[in-house]
Parts: structure tokens; C-alpha cells; sequence
């Protein structure tokens, strides 16, 4: 976390992403299932919780970050002063404290965000805030119909979690040029998101250089918070909602849907895909 004075962790007790459990198959025999872990996990900004979601307890502090990105709390991660994560007994808190400026600006909005969930939109104060504007994004890349196909197949390759469970879903970016996706999972797809934002933060890659890949449907939370780290290009295997598609098509995102193999379809600004 760049020009933050501590990133501090409590894994003492720190529930795993995944556990074997007892189930009975259908031939009546007893055996054990890998399962994914899902906790409550509380996002705390300079000590006052404002959201509270179930997620798989993994990459921590990228949530927090991502989760502070994604949502318009940061416009940098250079603006957290401290994170830290600490595990209680009913759950894990992620404990953010930002620098001065940013601290004010969330306190002059904090009534607007107190309530929000997992599904990106709860707790807001208007109708217009459901449908709140991103600025434009410029896209720096594009890729090909095999870049397309290739992402895919590579985000499915790298998801261990999901793997051993078949339970999360998936958010990774894809380069062209670069062998592997930047991956991360959790049992939410907007925490997956939130999860990834944080990862490219970390490691000063900017959204503009790739595209998103994502295992989820695309639904307008997904694509304002793919607008908010500057992506510019949003891949998933699943179709988009029409309130999706608008949006990406306002922002200037090239929105790409059902890609399956060889096939997709493009939704938004097709210019974000060359042949």
C-alpha cells in the first residue's frame, strides 16, 4: 500500500478461504467436500463502519483498498494512511484510516454511504444516486477475438478456489502481451471486483493498460466499478443487464458479453475490439 505507515494483519484466528465438510452423497455414503469459507467482514473508515459484506476471507487488504476505489471513497491508495485487519468473533473488521483530505471528503458523504451492501447500491439516498455518472474513460489498448478466447481460458486456469469448491466466482485482468491474469476470487462478485482493484493498486497497474474478465453476469454495479480504476474494456462469460450496457455505453467501455470459446457479443463501443 503506497505511502501508507502500516498495513497491519491479525491472522490468528483468521478463518480460511476454504474447509473440508462431512456430506452424504446419493449412494448414502459419507465423505468429506472442499468447501469455500464465507464471513462477515466489516469496512471501517476512520471508525465508523460503513459497509458490512459476506465474502471469502482471503486478500483482505485488497478489498479494503478496492472496495475504497471502486466506491469513490480514495481516488488514490496513496490516501490510506492505515489498514489493518482485524479478526473478532463474529467476524473480521478491515479498519481503514485515511489522510486528512480524504477523511474530510468522506465525512461530508458519509450520511449518503452509511447502510451499503454486497450488491453495490443499498443504502443510497436518491433514485439519481442508483444511476450516479463516472467520468469518461479512455482506453489504451485493444484486443483481438483471440485475445478474447485466450483471457477466458486463462481465468479459468488460475481459479484455484474455485477448483477445489465450485462455489466463487472470479474477477482478473487481462494484458496483452502478459502471459498470466492478475486473478482474485471470493463468493461475491462484486467483492471479487472490489478484491481485483485492490491487487492492480498494489502492484501500480493501471486500468487502462488491460481489460476486466469476469466469471459473473454484468450487472451496473460491475461496470461502474470497472469505470471507477479506469478499465476501459469489460470481458465476462455471461450476459449484461440493458441499465449495463447504457452505462458502459455513456462512459466510453467497450462492454463484451457471452463469451464462451470463440463466441461473444459486444454491447458497447465496439471499437475497444480489432480484428
Amino acid at each position: 500500500m503506497h505511502g501508507s505507515r502500516s498495513a497491519k494483519c491479525d491472522r490468528a484466528s483468521a478463518p480460511t478461504p476454504s474447509i473440508k465438510m462431512p456430506r452424504l452423497t446419493s449412494r448414502g455414503t459419507k465423505e468429506e467436500r472442499i468447501v469455500a469459507e464465507e464471513c462477515p467482514v466489516a469496512l471501517v473508515f476512520d471508525g465508523t463502519t460503513m459497509a458490512v459484506l459476506m465474502a471469502t476471507p482471503s486478500d483482505l487488504t485488497d478489498l479494503a483498498v478496492g472496495f475504497s476505489l471502486t466506491e469513490g471513497i480514495i481516488e488514490d491508495a496513496g490516501e490510506i494512511e492505515e489498514l489493518s485487519v482485524v479478526v473478532g468473533a463474529d467476524g473480521i473488521e478491515l479498519r481503514t484510516w485515511l489522510r486528512p483530505r480524504a477523511g474530510r471528503l468522506l465525512k461530508d458523504r458519509r450520511r449518503r454511504l452509511v447502510g451499503p451492501t454486497g450488491c453495490g447500491l443499498c443504502g443510497i439516498e436518491s433514485l439519481a444516486e442508483a444511476n450516479r455518472a463516472h467520468r469518461s474513460v479512455v482506453r489504451q489498448i485493444n484486443i483481438t477475438p483471440e485475445q478474447i478466447s485466450t483471457s477466458i481460458e486463462s481465468l479459468g486456469a488460475a481459479q484455484i478456489l474455485n477448483r477445489a469448491t465450485r462455489a466463487t466466482h472470479a474477477a482478473g485482468f487481462f494484458r496483452p502481451g502478459h502471459d498470466n491474469v492478475i486473478l482474485r476470487e471470493d463468493v461475491g462478485r462484486h467483492n471479487a471486483l472490489d478484491k481485483l482493484a485492490g491487487a492492480l493498486a498494489a502492484q501500480g497497474v493501471a486500468g487502462r493498460t488491460g481489460a476486466v474478465i469476469l466469471t459473473s453476469r454484468i450487472s451496473v454495479e460491475m461496470v461502474q466499478k470497472a469505470a471507477a480504476i479506469g478499465v476501459g474494456i469489460v470481458v465476462a462469460i455471461s450476459a449484461p443487464t440493458a441499465l449495463a450496457i447504457r452505462t458502459a455505453d455513456a462512459c466510453g467501455l467497450t462492454l463484451i458479453g457471452i463469451a464462451r470459446g470463440s463466441d461473444f457479443e459486444i454491447f458497447s463501443h465496439p471499437a475497444g475490439v480489432c480484428c
